[in-house]
């Protein structure tokens, strides 16, 4: 947790209320490749880059923008990552997961994650939503190793509710709203999230592996900065844009390009349940 001290935090967090003034944001936002678009749902918002924020690493993905989006959206005031940091960037694990503890401290109580990942589970489809209901760390990594400070949460953080059964409940509630280009309401599907390293994509007895370990997606985000969210005390709603299907005996050559392109199509129904969402929790 070195690199996690409360004075860097406080320093990032200071210059962001700089930018924000008044604004008190109670709902956080990362969103991953593909789908920063819904920053643009932001009303009134105040762009901030990350290069610009003390101590703040650079996101250098393509698909990333690399900002902080502060506004309201469906009454509420948000702050939305608009790109985020992985582990394969070359980032410690503690630096990724720097931006949750700040936006703790900005006020932020509830998070909304959100990646794009292969499916492992046979019943998904490409252009798939899914809820997160549980991951598997598979990153080598973990952002808690390393001394503890109390100010930022306790040594032994629970994770037997990661992602909030409450959150997930109410997206299947607010999914028979939303329909979609045929007309037919969305369908979520629920699974177990993999995270790992990358950034290589995954070989095919890697992903049978995966899969009998009891993995129904994949991808190279999130796990970290959940770990860092529940230790922080935030309480979290995970989505998966299932952008391909990673099934080993299956598998087909696959670009970053076509991740991004199957998110983007994604987008309408992704934009909808999230505004959903904050509109009602």
């Amino acid at each position: 947790m070195e690199q996690l001290q409360v004075q860097r935090i406080d320093e990032a967090v200071q210059y962001i209320v700089q930018r924000i003034g008044a604004l008190k944001p109670s709902i956080g936002m990362v969103l991953g490749s593909g789908l920063g678009d819904l920053a643009h749902e932001v009303e009134q918002p105040i762009a901030i880059p990350y290069s610009d924020i003390p101590h703040f690493p650079i996101s250098t993905v393509e698909g990333h923008a690399g900002q902080f989006v502060v506004g309201t959206l469906e009454g509420k005031t948000v702050i939305v990552m608009q790109g985020r940091f992985h582990y394969y960037e070359g980032y410690s694990m503690q630096k990724v997961v720097f931006p949750i503890y700040v936006m703790k401290r900005l006020g932020v109580q509830i998070l909304v994650m959100t990646n794009a990942a292969g499916g492992m589970n046979r019943a998904f489809r490409p252009g798939d939503l899914m809820l997160i209901c549980d991951h598997i760390n598979l990153t080598g990594a973990h952002p808690l190793i390393g001394p503890n400070d109390p100010e930022l949460g306790v040594r032994f953080p629970d994770m037997s509710e990661a992602y909030n059964k409450q959150f997930r409940a109410l997206a299947h509630q607010l999914s028979s709203q939303i329909r979609g280009d045929d007309g037919d309401a969305l369908e979520l599907q629920d699974g177990v999230y993999c995270g790992i390293s990358g950034p290589a994509y995954m070989t095919p007895a890697e992903l049978k592996m995966l899969a009998i370990m009891g993995g129904d997606a994949v991808g190279m985000s999130t796990v970290g900065e959940v770990i860092a969210a529940r230790h922080a005390g935030l309480n979290v709603l995970g989505i998966s844009c299932i952008t391909d299907m990673a099934i080993g005996e299956e598998l087909e050559p696959l670009t970053h390009e076509q991740v991004v392109e199957v998110a983007n199509r994604t987008k309408p129904k992704f934009i909808a349940l999230v505004k959903a969402f904050v509109r009602e929790v």
